[in-house]
């Protein structure tokens, strides 16, 4: 299972070509993709107007989540903390969060953040970096 970090989305999304959508399902394959609701708010969120919400939500509303459990918040937070204390900073916290949910279901998370390369470092999280050149 894959859960693909907005990071991905927007990529897809913004590429006029269909050179990235092309890649991404070249990558996922026959592979099941999932997303968590930190990536539906995020990407909810940058909407432009409200037809783009309107089509942002539809798509969304017909996708695969990964929820949050009690122990992701605690959890994600610690990983914040743990980075903090090494001297590493992250963008935001909500990275620790999809990393986490990532740890939690044993999910492979593709992105094109250097936060989740950073969290791999004190986590066994299982990342690949989407890059389409």
């Amino acid at each position: 299972m894959i859960l693909v970090d907005t990071s991905v989305w927007i990529e897809i999304f913004k590429d006029k070509t269909g050179h990235v959508a092309t890649t991404f399902q070249e990558r996922i394959g026959s592979e099941n993709y999932v997303l968590s609701r930190f990536n539906q708010l995020e990407l909810l969120q940058g909407a432009r107007d409200q037809k783009e919400w309107e089509l942002l939500e539809n798509y969304l509303s017909t996708q695969y989540y990964l929820e949050t459990t009690k122990y992701t918040w605690p959890a994600a937070a610690r990983i914040y903390f743990e980075l903090r204390r090494r001297g590493v900073t992250i963008n935001s916290p909500v990275d620790c969060c999809i990393a986490q949910i990532a740890l939690e279901y044993g999910a492979v998370l593709l992105h094109s953040d250097k936060d989740f390369e950073k969290i791999s470092k004190i986590r066994p999280l299982e990342q690949e970096r989407f890059d389409v050149l």
